[in-house]
């Protein structure tokens, strides 16, 4: 791969070395601190759309969660949107003044009115969210350990992997049924169409539905490309190697295996890392307050843990050849703001598919991914709500969760990773040349 990517002016040379030596190790480290490491999801959660298969039982599916002695006390005590010191001691002093609030509307107000009340609140909060967020209230929700519970090829394939895909790319990414997608095997022999009847439909669409299709595509690539790198080699006497697999890379993005699609595939995760990039970049002023502590309870910790993600930020500022996203939904008012919508919408069932994803370190992986997009998007879209936000005040027009946080950090880290393995497997094929 080489030279400029479509829909934005940046070489993938660029990108290879920006990441190889500022991101990749920084954002490696960052995933390592105690902040980062501990992600909450609900891998029971029924799948909405189908009956579901049962769950895999393949051991290398198997998610451990962690026992809740070894959640640092700063994050088990944090509801889900508060991460600094002050805000987790003032949770109740909080309850208390919003009890006041809703009873000087009104003093006669019931309960259930209350109720409502706060209900409202957190809908018209769910407004911008282009994900499904796990309920962490929920008994179902627990705490997983991200570095004991690495991505990677678990077995998990077949029709059941490939019906999640194909429910994406089928009813989520703006696309007519008759259009059919390159190598999906799901799909009715098309004889001599090597897939350029869905590139011509693809040009044809607005640039938003474009991107829509490559964040998808860059997203799936980014996935394989992880199982890819960290395959089960071989397995003596109980003790397994994991390692990269070329035959299996080769497979999955080779032009002449692929008709051709490989590269495209591959083109498109570099498109998806821009965008999560420029994300990074545009988010840097809220991260950058005072107010926000990554509080795990550990001070020492949260300021280590912070200066490293302001470092990350500057390097992020650093590199000049950002997607700009200011060309999307550019249109007239009314337009713009109801193909948003749909965009957003379209998204969220994404991400309410992952929960139909059989086996459960696919699903934990799948979920948190969805997650750092969703959350990516939310943040590209809520530009002005970051620019006006209070230095000392908890902000009120634009809001991250912790888990929206980790899911941001975590999933870039993936990407970065994505990158440097595909490196990697270039020096292992120069090798077997």
């Amino acid at each position: 791969l080489t030279g400029v990517l479509d829909d934005c002016l940046c070489d993938i040379e660029s990108i290879d070395d920006f990441n190889t030596f500022k991101i990749f190790p920084k954002i490696q480290k960052l995933q390592e601190r105690d902040y980062f490491r501990y992600y909450k999801v609900n891998l029971k959660r029924p799948c909405p759309f189908w009956a579901d298969d049962g769950h895999c039982s393949i051991k290398d599916c198997h998610v451990e969660p962690c026992p809740e002695s070894k959640i640092p006390v700063g994050i088990k005590a944090g509801s889900s949107n508060k991460y600094s010191k002050a805000a987790n001691n003032s949770k109740e002093l909080e309850d208390c003044e919003q009890a006041n609030k809703l009873g000087a509307v009104n003093s006669t107000l019931s309960n259930q009115s209350k109720e409502a009340f706060i209900d409202w609140a957190r809908y018209d909060d769910s407004q911008d969210h282009f994900c499904e967020l796990d309920d962490e209230r929920s008994p179902d929700a627990q705490y997983v350990d991200l570095l004991l519970n690495p991505e990677r090829y678990t077995g998990y394939k077949g029709p059941s992997a490939w019906r999640v895909w194909n429910s994406i790319y089928e009813e989520n990414c703006f696309k007519p049924r008759s259009v059919y997608r390159p190598l999906n095997p799901l799909a009715p022999s098309r004889g001599g169409d090597d897939g350029e009847s869905f590139y011509t439909w693809l040009e044809g669409l607005c640039l938003e539905k474009r991107v829509f299709y490559k964040l998808i595509s860059g997203l799936h690539a980014s996935i394989n490309l992880h199982l890819c790198a960290n395959y089960l080699l071989e397995e003596t006497w109980g003790k397994p190697r994991w390692g990269p697999n070329v035959k299996e890379f080769t497979r999955r993005f080779d032009p002449a295996e692929t008709k051709g699609e490989g590269p495209r595939r591959l083109k498109n995760l570099y498109f998806l890392y821009l965008i999560e990039l420029r994300a990074l970049s545009k988010v840097a002023p809220y991260f950058e307050r005072a107010v926000v502590d990554l509080y795990t309870g550990n001070g020492h910790e949260d300021a280590e843990s912070k200066a490293l993600l302001l470092d990350i930020f500057r390097d992020t500022k650093s590199f000049h050849m950002h997607f700009d996203e200011k060309s999307m939904f550019a249109g007239d008012k009314k337009g713009a703001k109801s193909l948003k919508e749909e965009f957003r919408l379209h998204f969220k069932n994404i991400s309410r598919i992952m929960d139909c994803v059989g086996c459960d370190k696919c699903r934990l992986w799948g979920k948190l991914q969805t997650q750092g997009l969703g959350t990516a998007l939310k943040i590209l879209f809520s530009e002005k709500e970051i620019q006006s936000l209070p230095e000392n005040s908890p902000s009120k027009g634009f809001q991250l969760t912790r888990q929206e946080i980790v899911a941001l950090v975590n999933a870039f880290g993936r990407l970065s990773t994505s990158i440097k393995e595909l490196q990697n497997f270039k020096a292992l094929l120069q090798q077997t040349r």
